[in-house]
């Protein structure tokens, strides 16, 4: 008895260890999409609406299922705001994904692939604290190739802000992302 439970364990190891497959097989799902976070001023004023954007990079032979997912059993990409006091975010703007056949699915699925952007509106109200501010934000999504679905994942971001107090001090940053309208 004691032989067969020391069978199980290693068979456990291997195969929970990656050393069962070939090195580098299988990459972490945090490792196949690549997040950073921007912020449309530099310093942002109370009272003005500013924007952050998300822009995340996945992986060639990888995608993410869209925000709206194909199929109920999909896991749909998510972006959440933990918003501080004095900070109010509205609805958070996704891109349109694209339909893609796929050998595992008899239908389309409504997926992103290599660049993506996702937009959050956000006011600094008169209350807000001026000075550095982080805005914490959750990246949810599920990242699958034709072969296989990673587990889906959560990664925590933070979007660094100026605030200042006045309007006249705010300036644009990151006009590439975010052009004037």
């Amino acid at each position: 008895m004691l032989c067969l439970r020391w069978v199980l364990v290693v068979i456990s190891s291997v195969l929970f260890s990656g050393e069962g497959m070939a090195q580098g097989q299988t990459p972490s799902p945090r490792d196949v999409v690549s997040p950073a976070v921007y912020v449309s001023a530099d310093p942002a004023a109370r009272g003005v609406p500013f924007q952050l954007a998300v822009v995340f990079k996945i992986r060639p032979g990888f995608h993410v299922n869209a925000r709206e997912k194909s199929a109920e059993y999909l896991i749909a990409t998510d972006l959440r705001a933990d918003m501080p006091a004095g900070f109010k975010a509205g609805n958070v703007v996704y891109p349109k994904g694209q339909l893609h056949t796929f050998t595992f699915s008899k239908n389309p699925l409504n997926v992103y692939e290599g660049t993506v952007t996702l937009r959050m509106p956000v006011t600094a109200q008169a209350g807000a604290p001026v000075g550095p501010q982080q805005i914490p934000l959750k990246l949810r999504y599920q990242a699958c190739s034709t072969e296989i679905c990673l587990p889906p994942v959560t990664i925590d971001l933070q979007a660094s802000i100026n605030i200042v107090a006045s309007a006249a001090a705010a300036r644009p940053a990151h006009t590439q992302l975010f052009p004037a309208r």
